[in-house]
């Protein structure tokens, strides 16, 4: 059976809030990201927006990383809609369309536990396919900030990482803060994280969790801190996090304003970090990986996991992406 990567895709109104999301050219082109990353995957451009998402330096998609595994290695990619604004113009699954809201003003989802049960059931159904492993990705701009206040929640002291070298932690801190108060809780308040999620978390983290619970192999959570905030989901539940990894990128895992490998040991589960090197690229929008621009997204550290899976090494990896980026250069002038 073939090696299957799900990107799960959604959308937040807390990646709307100026500062919080470098994911997009701009808060408003923000909703356009999932969508378009996927689309770029399968077609070399996206479709939804006639433009390729940048930050607004104009550093390429994590999605470029996710495209040139899947070229060279050949695996297969499902996309699935988990809380996004737009549909993507791609064969998908869909499990809903409500995106998550504002949690400083209104719970994140009304529809938490319906969300983690229509996923359990995508989950099942991949297993009954005989498939051994899945992995799963996602694009949700400003998830990190999500991510973070459910982990927050759950008692874990973190620090998510930012697509920005310039992680805007005061201001992911104040959000989150704000929330805290509408709901009247304080760090490690809350024990159940589906009350977490509902309360402060977004779509994404509800779909990747009931995937997670469905397909009882072996699954890899491929993203960085979001996938924390999932993997500390899936014990408070009770499950055994031995048939889990986190698959990421260096990027993350050695990123000195995120508590990344800290919280990693602290719930007990292991990490794959893609050993990337863009620092000879002929391109500045790569060469700037280096300098911590982007970091992961699209389940970029997991397309390179399941590339070296297939044989192929992360230089592979590198060379072809430099051939992409060359290719969406010209494409962009």
């Amino acid at each position: 059976m073939s090696d299957l990567m799900l990107i799960v895709i959604a959308n937040t109104e807390i990646a709307t809030i100026p500062g919080i999301s470098v994911a997009g050219a701009s808060p408003e082109l923000t909703k356009y990201t999932p969508p378009a990353d996927v689309e770029y995957v399968f077609y070399g451009k996206p479709l939804s927006i006639d433009a390729i998402p940048v930050t607004p330096e104009g550093h390429p998609t994590p999605a470029i990383i996710t495209k040139a595994s899947y070229e060279l290695a050949g695996f297969s990619i499902l996309p699935v809609r988990g809380g996004s604004i737009l549909p993507p113009k791609t064969p998908y699954v869909d499990i809903t369309d409500k995106f998550g809201k504002d949690f400083r003003m209104q719970p994140a989802l009304e529809n938490a536990e319906e969300i983690v049960q229509r996923a359990k059931l995508l989950g099942f159904q991949l297993e009954r396919m005989g498939l051994e492993e899945v992995v799963v990705g996602e694009s949700i701009p400003g998830g990190t900030t999500t991510a973070q206040a459910v982990l927050l929640a759950l008692g874990y002291d973190a620090r998510t990482s930012s697509a920005s070298p310039q992680n805007p932690q005061k201001l992911k801190e104040e959000v989150i803060e704000e929330g805290f108060k509408r709901v009247g809780i304080e760090k490690g308040s809350i024990r159940d994280p589906l009350i977490a999620i509902s309360e402060f978390g977004d779509p994404m983290l509800a779909t990747v969790l009931g995937i997670s619970l469905g397909f009882k192999k072996r699954v890899v959570l491929a993203g960085g801190s979001q996938m924390l905030a999932v993997a500390a989901s899936l014990k408070a539940l009770g499950e055994n996090l031995s048939r889990f990894t986190i698959a990421t990128t260096k990027y993350v895992a050695n990123d000195k304003t995120s508590s990344f490998k800290e919280i990693a040991e602290e719930i007990g589960i292991e990490y794959y970090a893609a050993m990337l090197d863009f620092s000879k690229s002929k391109f500045k929008g790569l060469r700037d990986y280096e300098r911590g621009y982007v970091k992961e997204g699209v389940g970029a550290g997991g397309s390179v996991y399941l590339a070296k899976k297939r044989g192929f090494s992360e230089e592979e990896v590198v060379s072809r992406v430099e051939e992409l980026y060359s290719m969406l250069k010209e494409k962009m002038q």
